[in-house]
C-alpha cells in the first residue's frame, strides 16, 4: 500500500484527501513507476473540478491528482518499447494515473529516460511546461530579433517560453502581478505590471508596430484585451483558453511524444529550459502545493518530492 493525494468527487478543494491505494497494475503500453518528484500544474485542479473529462481515463473515485511526473520504472505493461525495468524516466500520467503518489503509471509512448545530469527534480517540470514552450514557439515559427508578448509570464509555462524565446534571440516583453517581476526580469523579459500599468498603452508604446507573437497564458478578458497588440491576429498562440479562435488565434498543438520530451530534456540540460523551481513541498504538504498554484501566487514551477 502507497499513500496518495486525490478527490474522491468533482469539485473544488473541498474534495480533496489523501488515501492509501496498492501500486496500481500498468496497462498495455504503460509503465509503473516509483514517483520521485511530480510537477504542480493549473490543469490539475482543472481535473479536479471536471472540466476535463477526458483526463481522468475513467477511473474509479478516489482518483490521484497531478498529470507530470519523474521517478523510476519498477514494472512495464504489454508492447512497451524503449524503456526498462530500473530506468530512471519522466513523463505523462495521460490515462488518469495521477502523480500526486508513491507511485503511478505512465503513458509509455509519452515517457522517456532522464539524460545523464539531469536531475529528477527538473525531469518532473518538463512534460507540461517544458513541451509547452518548445510547441508554442515552434508553431509560431519566429526568426531572432522578433518581438514576442508572453502574457501571464511569471508562471512555470510563461518563464519556460521566456527563456526559450530569449535563446532564439527574441525580444520578449512578459505580463504579470507584482510577485512575477523578478523572476521574469531574471531571464531577460521587459515586465509589465498588470496591476499598475496599462498594459496595451505600455505595449504600444514599446512595440508600436505591433507583435510579431503573442503568447496567451491566461485567456478570457486578459487575452481579449492583449489580442489587438499582434501584428496578425493568426499570431497569437493560447495555451489553455480554446475560444482563442474568436479572436483570430489558434491553440497551442501539443506534441507530448517520446521525441519532444527528449528535446526539452536536452534544452534544459543546455540551461535554456532550467525551470524557476521556487517551491519543493513533501507529498504530506500536497494541498499547500496545489492550493499555491490554484490561487495563482506561484512564481516558476511548484513541485512535489514523494521519496
Amino acid at each position: 500500500m502507497g499513500q496518495a493525494w486525490g478527490f474522491g468527487r468533482y469539485g473544488g478543494p473541498e474534495v480533496q484527501e489523501f488515501f492509501d491505494r496498492r501500486d496500481p497494475v500498468p496497462g498495455r503500453g504503460e509503465v509503473l513507476i516509483r514517483v520521485d518528484v511530480a510537477g504542480v500544474n493549473p490543469l490539475d485542479h482543472v481535473v479536479r473540478a471536471g472540466l476535463v473529462p477526458g483526463l481522468d481515463g475513467g477511473r474509479p473515485f478516489p482518483r490521484v491528482l497531478g498529470m507530470e511526473a519523474a521517478g523510476t520504472v519498477l514494472a512495464l505493461g504489454e508492447d512497451v518499447d524503449g524503456l526498462e525495468v530500473g530506468d530512471a524516466v519522466f513523463g505523462f500520467a495521460l490515462t488518469g494515473g495521477g502523480t500526486y503518489a508513491e507511485t503511478t503509471v505512465l503513458s509509455a509512448p509519452n515517457t522517456a529516460r532522464i539524460p545523464a545530469g539531469l536531475s529528477a527534480t527538473v525531469a518532473a517540470t518538463l512534460p507540461v511546461a517544458g513541451t509547452t514552450a518548445v510547441d508554442a514557439l515552434d508553431q509560431l515559427g519566429l526568426p531572432a530579433g522578433a518581438t514576442i508578448l508572453v502574457n501571464g509570464v511569471g508562471g512555470g509555462v510563461g518563464l519556460a517560453v521566456a527563456r526559450l524565446a530569449a535563446a532564439r534571440e527574441l525580444h520578449v516583453v512578459g505580463t504579470g502581478s507584482p510577485a512575477k517581476r523578478e523572476p521574469a526580469e531574471a531571464v531577460g523579459v521587459r515586465f509589465v505590471d498588470y496591476t499598475t500599468e496599462d498594459v496595451v498603452a505600455v505595449c504600444r508604446e514599446l512595440v508600436p508596430d505591433g507583435f510579431d507573437g503573442i503568447v496567451d497564458l491566461v485567456g478570457g478578458p486578459s487575452l481579449r484585451t492583449v489580442a489587438p497588440l499582434a501584428r496578425d491576429p493568426s499570431d497569437v498562440i493560447a495555451v489553455g483558453d480554446q475560444s482563442v479562435p474568436d479572436v483570430g488565434g489558434r491553440i497551442v498543438e501539443r506534441r507530448l511524444g517520446r521525441e519532444n520530451l527528449e528535446r526539452a530534456a536536452r534544452l534544459a540540460l543546455d540551461g535554456v529550459l532550467a525551470p524557476a523551481i521556487t517551491a519543493v513541498h513533501p507529498l504530506s504538504d500536497a494541498p499547500a502545493a496545489l492550493a499555491t498554484v490554484e490561487n495563482g501566487h506561484a512564481s516558476g514551477k511548484v513541485v512535489i518530492k514523494v521519496t
